[in-house]
């Protein structure tokens, strides 16, 4: 239960702080024969900062939880 908890709260304070990731997608526009042209489109996918701050205090509260019972 710990284990989960530390890594939730490790999970909510990357999302806090990156708010986001980026990634890049490669897609083929023309192939005759040798010749081939690609493109290359850069998406990011991004984090609203609530989310991590709910990940990070869940972590804290199932960490709090899972200490008391021990």
């Amino acid at each position: 239960m710990r284990l989960i908890a530390i890594v939730l709260i490790v999970l909510g304070i990357l999302a806090v702080g990156y708010q986001g990731f980026t990634y890049v997608t490669r897609d083929k526009v023309v192939d005759i024969g040798p010749i081939e042209v690609t493109k290359e489109d850069t998406k990011t996918v991004a984090l609203p900062p609530i989310i991590g701050a709910l990940v990070l205090a869940g972590g804290v509260v199932l960490l709090l939880s899972s200490s008391k019972k021990a």
